[in-house]
């Protein structure tokens, strides 16, 4: 089964992009990149002897692979013609979600919708300093000008 996902890897391949890298990851599936659209598609043994799984998703900035964002189950006596229309739906499926800016910005998500909100309520436009920042200043220049005072009339 695994010297034939490679040969049906390989057809693949040639159908879906003009530039491509097969190769076989450390699970023993079959990837398929295309740096050049940033989607990569792999190919697993599934459940039945003839079945394939089929996996898609993004290549990040930096060459890292994002996690699979759409996978199906496609019969292998089913064609060439049949895996392959069911490998463009699910690239088409990760191209319309969403990008992350960077792989932090998938996490950090609600953090900057609540510093959004936020902003949104004090209705400011960039930073400003706040009340409790200049209650600090004033207590630091409190302290310096009490040393220096002391200093001055004490000598030392």
């Amino acid at each position: 089964m695994r010297a034939r996902l490679r040969e049906t890897a390989e057809e693949l391949a040639g159908l879906l992009w003009r530039e491509y890298i097969v190769y076989r990851d450390r699970a023993g599936e079959v990837v398929i990149r295309g740096e050049h659209v940033q989607r990569w598609i792999s190919l697993a043994p599934a459940g039945g002897s003839d079945e394939v799984l089929v996996r898609a998703g993004r290549i990040l900035d930096g060459g890292t692979t994002a996690p699979a964002r759409s996978e199906t189950v496609v019969p292998l006596s089913a064609g060439m013609g049949d895996l392959a229309a069911a490998c463009r739906r699910l690239l088409a499926e990760t191209a319309a979600a969403p990008a992350p800016r960077d792989p932090g910005a998938a996490r950090g998500g609600r953090a900057e919708k609540t510093a959004k909100a936020a902003k949104a309520r004090h209705g400011r436009k960039g930073r400003h300093t706040g009340l409790g920042s200049w209650v600090v200043i004033a207590c630091v220049l409190g302290v310096v000008g009490l040393c220096a005072y002391r200093i001055v009339v004490h000598g030392g």
